[in-house]
């Protein structure tokens, strides 16, 4: 019997039983078992134990004549019910034949690999093209294909690939990678799952971390630090040990493989100068469960022009010197920044915007100047005339005194620090 079969049926004895008279729970539950409905309620299209109590508040009036509470009546009568049952039958079955027709579009598709609330879905990430390897990728690859689980935090200003690094590492892996961005209102119910509404029945359907875990897949959880203190679910997760969904009874083992990458722009303790407003500080035994940390800077100006040529090359267009005077632009900004001298900054993600923008426009310093244009008006005004400077063929030393960097300075932050 299917669960829409054993809903009617249900209704039906009710209707037989008491009419419209007054019934309580309990003695729905009892006419439930004595008519044998009972030994099909565990069955796959069912709800388990708490079906009998979901249905008859769906089912039945909770609010009796007299105001009575934990009392029901169905305030209709049996020759109805029985009308509507037939109905209700033959519309639940025409929603289940009907045919389901898929929009066509042009953005990548999921394969669904089973039909079951335990759906397994084909989340392999599909490989960019541009990507270009540089940073932790070895090491975050590493991690991911020892199968080990070892939950690891990524951390690093904005744009400057931590996401697009997790989600090439699982393309190239040919992983499986649930993604799940989060906010301050982020809860258990997001993360681990909860009851929903489908096709006007009430199931169950698990969260983006409960999937992972069932199918062995790499949880990546973006922008970890603007989570408020109901992210604390995650405890267990995060230790590698089996969860207890108290919702539906039921204890989930992870799957060997599965992993919990974080990213963030911060470490979990705040934004001290406001430029990433809305993240918080995390709870330090949180943090503690993640097993190691990696800093992520901005690319290398070699790898960073890799990264251009790459956007470039795919949309067909002759590079000249424009991404070598991109690349020297951006690496100035950002060593005044860290001096001090600006307070804003190109990121990598910003300079790959200048690139498709100049492919449309073909113009370099509308593509810039609209790209900045983000920036209050004196940086913005200050970085365009800085590019101008280095498209104009301004020595290092004239370029990284105009952005306030002095030489000493520049010849130390050429120096990479060793992971």
């Amino acid at each position: 019997m299917t669960n829409i079969e054993l809903k009617n049926v249900f209704l039906e004895k009710l209707g037989e039983k008491f009419g419209s008279d007054v019934f309580t729970i309990q003695e729905a539950k009892d006419l439930f078992e004595q008519e044998g409905l009972g030994q099909v309620k565990k069955s796959k299209d069912t709800f388990g134990a708490g079906w009998i109590y979901v249905h008859t508040h769906i089912l039945c009036k909770n609010k009796t004549s007299d105001g009575s509470r934990g009392k029901y009546c169905l305030n209709t009568s049996v020759e109805n019910i029985k009308k509507e049952t037939k109905k209700s039958i033959k519309k639940d079955l025409e929603i289940i034949q009907a045919p389901v027709v898929s929009p066509t579009v042009e953005t990548e598709k999921v394969e669904l690999k089973t039909v079951s609330n335990d759906a397994v879905l084909n989340l392999i990430p599909k490989k960019d093209p541009t990507y270009v390897t540089w940073g932790h990728f070895k090491d975050i690859k590493s991690i991911i294909e020892s199968k080990i689980f070892y939950p690891i935090f990524v951390t690093g200003l904005s744009g400057n690939g931590k996401t697009s690094m997790i989600r090439e590492v699982c393309a190239k892996l040919k992983r499986d990678m649930v993604r799940v961005n989060i906010t301050v209102e982020t809860d258990e119910d997001d993360l681990l799952g909860g009851f929903r509404l489908v096709n006007g029945e009430t199931v169950w359907q698990d969260g983006p971390l409960i999937v992972a875990m069932k199918t062995g897949a790499l949880a990546l959880i973006d922008e970890i630090d603007l989570a408020s203190h109901k992210i604390m679910c995650l405890q267990p997760i995060l230790e590698g040990q089996p969860i207890y969904l108290k919702k539906i009874n039921q204890v989930v083992y992870p799957v060997e493989g599965f992993n919990v990458v974080a990213t963030a722009n911060t470490k979990g303790k705040g934004s001290a100068d406001g430029r990433f407003m809305g993240t918080n500080i995390l709870n330090e035994a949180f943090l503690d469960r993640f097993a190691a940390t990696f800093y992520q800077e901005y690319p290398s100006t070699s790898s960073e022009a890799k990264i251009l040529k790459k956007q470039f090359a795919t949309k067909e267009m002759a590079e000249d010197d424009f991404v070598e005077k991109l690349v020297k632009w951006a690496d100035v900004i950002r060593k005044a920044f860290k001096d001090g001298a600006v307070d804003e900054i190109v990121t990598t993600r910003r300079l790959i915007d200048i690139v498709k923008t100049y492919s449309i426009f073909n113009n370099k310093m509308k593509a810039i100047t609209m790209c900045l244009e983000r920036f209050d008006d004196e940086t913005r005004d200050s970085f365009a005339d800085l590019y101008t400077k280095v498209d104009a063929g301004a020595s290092y030393e004239e370029i990284t005194a105009e952005a306030g960097v002095t030489i000493e300075e520049e010849e130390n932050t050429e120096e990479e620090v060793p992971f």
